[in-house]
């Protein structure tokens, strides 16, 4: 498979209604509809059948949903691909050539992410895993070894700096994908936009294995949305949106393998605005606010759609129409053999200023400095939550007993600014615990913002885990609802 560039297309080669021999557009046709019939069929069965495993059940905060749904969504998506090109390698006249590598470790990161929707792995788990994947296709020969100038001759030798962009590629997608996955039928539409994007590219370059791959994964993913749509009856999973980011991350390497044309790459890399733009607001505020990157939150873009008034019919509309728009876009750099990328890069540059201030992360340009300062301010009160809550660890080795505990518990969650009983102008914040219950603690009303004072007591809620594994139980004022 050897070497990857990024170039222009010398030549354009439609190859015309005639895909290939023995394939044709009613081929393609054929296999979309099977894909669609047998993934809808598996998230079914799922639904109606195996309801009770790898269950996600929400928790009145970031999860919403009104019931515990499945969140296998991936499984029949993977069986649908998996036999879709299966299919496709016998009764056509198609050369898969190199796939059966690519079908492995994209296998191999499905069943990271299964793993962890039946049995949480932990992030350094899931970490090492996507690495694994993605180094056993490198070892293969997909890989990006040159950087072609775009607008002319020459290019850029990557030497050994070609294993870590190439690992970067595989496994940033899959995790931009999975963290977008937040709101029902939003990873799985992305997914669809994105692989039709990958069987244009596959189309356009005289690569039908490509073009038919995309089109089954585009099948499965139509079938699996049927009951992802709001209210979801059943969830992608970090196995589907896994199996989604590493199907488009290893299949865009693939189809730019051929130097004859501007990589899949750079087409996806566009067409995945959303979801990137999504991720560097999140690394930014998680950064500024001295929050881990994995933790989870309430502020992606969905999520402030709905909070400017969207239902979230119009959000799931509004986000596809963009990703629809800049899949556009990542095609038309291609059709202009690179002529288009300036234009791309603007459209990004404005989608990007523009969405920062519409959605609320810069609330005035001309204030951007104050907002930065408050920010800091509230990352030194979260420090400070932190800092007691590593030291009610120790405490919790040095007490003997949980009714010593307790007094050394509450006079810290003084310090920290929380009260044990409601009084006038407190507001409650619920710390949920690992046995999905969870206790209450009160906080001053109108004293920064409502998620500031969650993070904050989301510190102490290993502490509580703690206490509740030597003891068995809370400190008295600490009732478990």
């Amino acid at each position: 498979m050897g070497m990857m560039s990024l170039s222009m297309i010398e030549e354009s080669e439609f190859v015309g209604p005639i895909l290939y021999p023995l394939f044709g557009w009613s081929e393609v046709l054929i296999f979309f509809l099977g894909a669609v019939l047998i993934s809808s069929a598996g998230n079914l069965m799922i639904i109606r059948r195996f309801n009770t495993i790898g269950i996600d059940q929400p928790d009145g905060r970031r999860k919403l949903h009104d019931r515990a749904v499945s969140r296998l969504g991936g499984v029949p998506i993977y069986a649908s691909v998996v036999l879709g090109v299966l299919a496709a390698a016998l009764f056509t006249g198609v050369t898969f050539s190199g796939w059966l590598p690519v079908l492995l470790c994209n296998s191999l990161m499905f069943t990271v992410g299964l793993a962890d929707d039946l049995k949480p792995l932990g992030a350094r788990v899931k970490l090492v895993g996507q690495l694994g994947a993605a180094l056993i296709l490198y070892s293969f020969g997909l890989s990006i070894d040159v950087l072609s100038n775009p607008f002319g001759p020459g290019g850029l030798e990557l030497g050994w700096w070609s294993l870590p962009l190439t690992l970067f590629w595989l496994v940033a997608i899959p995790n931009v994908i999975n963290l977008i996955d937040g709101m029902d039928g939003l990873a799985g539409g992305f997914g669809l936009f994105l692989s039709l994007t990958l069987a244009i590219v596959g189309y356009v370059s005289g690569m039908p294995d490509i073009m038919i791959v995309s089109i089954v994964m585009a099948g499965a993913l139509s079938g699996f949305l049927f009951f992802n749509f709001p209210p979801a009856r059943i969830f992608l999973g970090d196995g589907g949106a896994y199996l989604i980011g590493f199907f488009v991350a290893s299949v865009s390497l693939k189809s730019s393998n051929k130097g004859s044309i501007i990589a899949a790459l750079l087409v996806i890399v566009i067409a995945l605005g959303v979801p990137i733009l999504d991720t560097g607001f999140a690394i930014l505020r998680r950064a500024i606010r001295g929050v881990p990157i994995f933790r989870a939150d309430a502020e992606h873009i969905h999520h402030r759609l709905i909070l400017l008034g969207y239902s979230k019919g119009r959000a799931l509309v509004a986000m596809y129409s963009v990703c629809v728009v800049l899949s556009l876009v990542g095609i038309s750099i291609l059709l202009t053999k690179g002529i288009a990328l300036p234009v791309a890069g603007a459209i990004l540059f404005l989608l990007a200023i523009g969405a920062a201030r519409y959605l609320g992360y810069v609330r005035s340009w001309s204030n951007l400095r104050q907002q930065i300062n408050l920010a800091m301010q509230r990352r030194h009160r979260l420090e400070h939550a932190r800092a007691h809550a590593r030291v009610l660890d120790f405490d919790i080795e040095v007490c003997e007993s949980v009714e010593e505990f307790a007094d050394t518990f509450f006079d810290r969650v003084n310090w920290i600014g929380f009260r044990s009983e409601a009084a006038e102008n407190t507001a409650a914040v619920r710390l949920y615990l690992a046995d999905g219950r969870y206790c209450v603690l009160y906080r001053p009303q109108n004293q920064f913002e409502d998620g500031e004072w969650q993070r904050r007591g989301d510190e102490l809620v290993t502490v509580l885990d703690r206490c509740l594994e030597r003891w068995g139980k809370l400190p008295a004022r600490l009732e478990r609802i």
